[in-house]
C-alpha cells in the first residue's frame, strides 16, 4: 500500500466530517467580534452574620438565678427529738448513731417494756393489734427466747448444753414456722412483727421455767406450767386471730398453742 493511496471512508463517517467542516465555516463566517449571550446574574442571598463566638446564639429569655435551699436544723438527742419524731409518725429520732450508747440502751429497754405491756397485760389497745404493736422490735422475743433456753438448762442435772440448743431450736424455728403459717392462710401482719408477738407471749412462760426452776415439785409445776401456757395463749390470741380470716382463725391459733404446750412439757420434763 501505497503514500498516494486513498482509503475509502464509510457513508457515517463521511457525514460527520462534513458536519464538523460545516460548523467551522459557520464560525468563521460569524466572525471574531461575535460574543455568546452572557448568563443572567445569580440571585443575590441574604448575608449570615460571622460571630467569634463558636456557639449558636439563643432568643430564649436568660435563666433565673437559683435559690438558695436553707438547712432544716436537727434536734439533738435527748432534747425532744423522739417526742418530734414519734407524732411525724417516724419512731425514733433520725440522729441515732451519735447518740451515747446508754441513751441507745435506755431506749431500747423503754421499748421492750412498751411492747411487754401491750402484749402480755391487759390494757385498751389489746382490741386493735396494729395500735399495740406499731412499734415492734426484736430484741425482746431473742431476750426472752434466750432467757428461757438459758432456764431450762440451769434447771437440767445433765447435758445442759443440750438442753439449752433443743429448747432454742424450738422456739427459733417454731416462731418462724408459725408466722409462715399465718401468712400462708392470707393474714395480713408482717413477717418481723409476727416473730415480734410470738416472742413477747413467751412471757409468761418464762416467769414459770424460773418458778419451777427454784422449786423443785411436780404438782406445782404442773400447775405453774397450766397458769402459764393459758396466759401465753390468752396473749396471742387477739393478735393472731384478727391477721387472719375468722373461717381459717383455728387453722392458726392450733399451732401457736401446740407449740406453748411443747414448751410447758419441757419444762416439767427437766429434772
Amino acid at each position: 500500500m501505497s503514500h498516494n493511496d486513498t482509503v475509502p471512508l464509510y457513508q457515517s463517517s463521511q457525514s460527520d466530517i462534513d458536519e464538523i467542516e460545516n460548523m467551522m465555516n459557520g464560525g468563521f463566517q460569524s466572525g471574531p467580534g461575535s460574543v455568546l449571550p452572557a448568563r443572567p446574574p445569580s440571585p443575590i442571598r441574604p448575608s449570615i452574620p460571622v460571630t467569634s463566638s463558636p456557639f449558636v446564639q439563643s432568643n430564649l429569655p436568660p435563666l433565673a438565678p437559683a435559690q438558695k435551699v436553707t438547712p432544716v436544723p436537727v434536734p439533738p438527742a435527748g432534747s425532744g427529738g423522739s417526742e418530734g419524731g414519734k407524732a411525724m409518725g417516724f419512731g425514733s429520732p433520725a440522729n441515732t448513731l451519735t447518740e451515747p450508747v446508754w441513751e441507745t440502751v435506755k431506749r431500747d429497754v423503754g421499748r421492750i417494756g412498751s411492747n411487754l405491756k401491750l402484749v402480755v397485760f391487759p390494757n385498751p389497745n389489746r382490741e386493735d393489734p396494729g395500735k399495740a404493736l406499731r412499734d415492734w422490735d426484736l430484741w425482746g422475743p431473742f431476750f426472752f427466747i434466750v432467757f428461757l433456753g438459758l432456764t431450762l438448762s440451769w434447771s437440767a442435772s445433765v447435758k445442759k448444753s443440750e438442753v439449752f440448743a433443743v429448747a432454742f431450736a424450738l422456739l427459733a424455728a417454731g416462731a418462724v414456722i408459725l408466722t409462715l403459717n399465718v401468712l400462708l392462710l392470707g393474714g395480713h401482719i408482717i413477717f418481723f412483727q409476727s416473730l415480734s408477738l410470738l416472742g413477747y407471749c413467751l412471757f409468761p412462760l418464762d416467769v414459770g421455767a424460773v418458778i419451777c426452776m427454784l422449786k423443785d415439785n411436780v404438782i406445782l409445776k404442773m400447775i405453774v406450767v397450766c397458769v402459764t401456757l393459758a396466759w401465753s395463749s390468752w396473749a396471742a390470741y387477739p393478735f393472731m386471730s384478727a391477721a387472719v380470716n375468722p373461717r381459717r382463725k383455728a387453722l392458726a391459733l392450733y399451732p401457736v398453742f401446740l407449740m406453748y404446750v411443747s414448751v410447758g412439757f419441757l419444762i416439767i420434763a427437766i429434772d
